[in-house]
């Protein structure tokens, strides 16, 4: 599983290069006209929307491949930030049950006790090579990335005009066939994450339901172009998921680990039994 990370993060930052010089390519492409009135939409999001059409112009036209397309880019550019934010989860889950421990051993408020126990915290991260707010990182920096994304397709006026099979772009799903994916996808991607967790979490199993809920209604009130996006955005979660994060290759690697550990402690058993005699 280890040589599998590796291996895939030094693959996610060459695809990274090769999907932000696409989306490069695309954009300066682009002979139209992408207006805005300040750097975040003047700069940011009219490069993001051009970006958009570019890949469109690319298939005819064809908007919706374009919002297919681009999103599948957006997702491959910060896939390096996905792997190394799922790396610092995984750790962080690992030694979970640690920091309960820790928690129940001091569980008085006072402030020598809360001393001690942010000193033992800190030797357990430091022994399980651990920074708490690593995983934090690359979720603020590829926030600005989705956001812009998101916007870009909200405010593109002439992506309303196409249409991709039964839905016109501008017009909410009459079928809610892209809603219901939107939820189905969002569903996997969670579900998957919270098999490979080694305790359940009463926040992460709520959310697991909840979002797909709330993916469905927001998905069902705006335009099929948005819920193109969302689907496209949640399959890819849910094959990235699949590929670094795979619940059965953790839980088998976890069940080796404790069968090692159990294995070494039947030794050191042994071993104590034979001195004795």
């Amino acid at each position: 599983m280890q040589t599998l990370r590796k291996m895939f993060t030094m693959r996610s930052a060459i695809t990274a290069l090769v999907a932000l010089l696409i989306m490069v390519i695309a954009a300066v492409m682009y002979d139209g006209h992408v207006a805005g009135d300040s750097f975040w939409r003047g700069i940011i999001i009219a490069n993001f929307s051009r970006s958009i059409l570019g890949v469109s112009a690319w298939f005819g036209d064809n908007y919706g491949f374009g919002i297919i397309i681009f999103t599948v880019l957006i997702r491959l550019l910060i896939l390096p930030l996905m792997v190394y934010q799922t790396g610092s989860m995984r750790k962080m889950q690992e030694i979970g049950p640690e920091l309960k421990k820790l928690q129940q051993k001091y569980s008085s408020r006072d402030p020598e006790t809360m001393q001690a126990m942010q000193a033992e915290q800190k030797k357990l991260y430091k022994d399980a090579g651990v920074n708490p707010f690593a995983s934090f990182i690359p979720l603020l920096v590829q926030m600005p990335i989705l956001i812009a994304l998101y916007t870009a397709i909200r405010t593109t006026k002439v992506l309303e005009t196409g249409t991709f099979f039964w839905v016109q772009l501008g017009e909410r799903d009459p079928y809610f066939i892209l809603p219901i994916l939107a939820a189905l996808f969002t569903f996997a991607s969670s579900y998957l994450v919270m098999m490979g967790q080694p305790e359940k979490n009463g926040m992460t199993t709520s959310m697991t339901y909840v979002m797909p809920i709330m993916i469905f209604i927001f998905a069902i009130s705006v335009p099929s172009a948005l819920s193109l996006y969302w689907v496209i955005s949640n399959a890819f979660q849910v094959a990235q998921t699949w590929t670094i994060q795979n619940p059965f290759e953790i839980r088998r690697e976890r069940e080796a680990k404790k069968e090692a550990e159990r294995a070494k402690q039947r030794a050191i058993r042994k071993a104590v039994r034979r001195h004795k005699r």
